[in-house]
């Protein structure tokens, strides 16, 4: 019998600072050579959305997600994400669990979000928001607030800032513009349209670049990311999905321009080189994460009410 966990069970299992814990311990094993991950396969299906399959391989376990991402869903009342997290022993190949995708990701996303704006933000950061209140927004928006510090959310519909304000005990941002002046800012958008044009981030500040996610994505401008010292989880997807496409396809970056979060989080490469600098971290998730919190989840099993699978 093969454990199910529900969104719920996921989120009952592992909280934001878990995940936190748990994707910071992923990057690390990515880093170090200790987990691999091949290629994020994206199978499009625009103009509506497109589906992605994820694979991972460390801690002597293997994890596929099948997931989706579909933008405009939630204007019909269907979620953007869905799908499932597959995790597998590696030595016999046997599942061990199947877990709902969406609240994976969301968890995850929310994560790494913060993990980069800890990791690369002044230390000296007072403010921070997230534009995009939806399910990751959400996410990134609490996990800030685990980590005890506040946090103004925005979105468009200012009905559903407000929604996620109230739920989360998070303030609602004045503006769009006056959530883009956070000296930590978390982008998650559908990334279909530019939200930090030219000349729109403030010395010192920090943005992780959540919502360019996939082929034709853009939340930054090119030249507006050529400001900032830039960061990603990893260069072979980010600079083939990410916001970092553009600015490699025009020359404008190189792989020796950008550095990878796992190498500043070991201590192999440098972060933020003074308060003044600005730092963008461009996130096109990564199937290491899924693994992380399918792991995380598996800890607190026996402690959860879960739906067996016969399989």
């Amino acid at each position: 019998m093969v454990p199910v966990f529900s969104a719920a069970d996921v989120e009952a299992a592992v909280s934001p600072e878990r995940a936190l814990e748990a994707v910071r311990d992923a990057f690390l094993a990515y880093s170090h050579g200790e987990w691999s991950m091949p290629p994020k396969v994206y199978v499009p299906a625009y103009p509506g959305g497109d589906f992605r399959a994820m694979p991972a391989l460390g801690g002597g376990h293997a994890v596929l997600k099948w997931v989706t991402s579909f933008p405009g869903n939630p204007e019909q009342g269907l979620p953007t994400v869905t799908g499932l997290v597959l995790l597998s022993d590696a030595s016999n190949g046997s599942l061990l669990a199947v877990l709902d995708a969406a609240a994976v990701t969301s968890l995850r996303t929310g994560a790494a979000a913060v993990l980069a704006a800890e990791t690369l933000g002044r230390s000296d950061a007072e403010t921070a928001a997230v534009v995009g209140a939806g399910v990751n927004g959400r996410a990134a928006a609490r996990t800030f607030l685990a980590r005890g510090r506040s946090v103004a959310v925005w979105d468009v519909d200012r009905g559903r800032a407000e929604a996620a304000a109230a739920e989360l005990n998070a303030s609602v941002a004045g503006s769009e513009e006056e959530a883009l002046t956070a000296d930590l800012l978390v982008t998650m958008t559908p990334g279909h349209a530019v939200l930090l044009p030219t000349g729109t981030l403030r010395p010192g500040q920090h943005v992780s670049l959540m919502g360019a996610d996939g082929p034709g994505k853009t939340e930054i401008a090119v030249d507006e990311l050529l400001r900032a010292q830039v960061f990603c989880d990893d260069w072979e997807q980010a600079s083939h999905a990410g916001d970092l496409r553009q600015a490699v396809e025009a020359g404008c970056i190189s792989h020796d321009e950008v550095t990878e979060l796992g190498r500043v989080l070991a201590g192999d490469a440098p972060g933020r080189g003074s308060d003044d600098e600005i730092t963008a971290f461009d996130s096109t998730g990564l199937a290491i994460q899924d693994l992380a919190i399918a792991l995380a989840a598996m800890e607190r099993a026996d402690e959860l009410d879960l739906s067996m699978l016969d399989v």
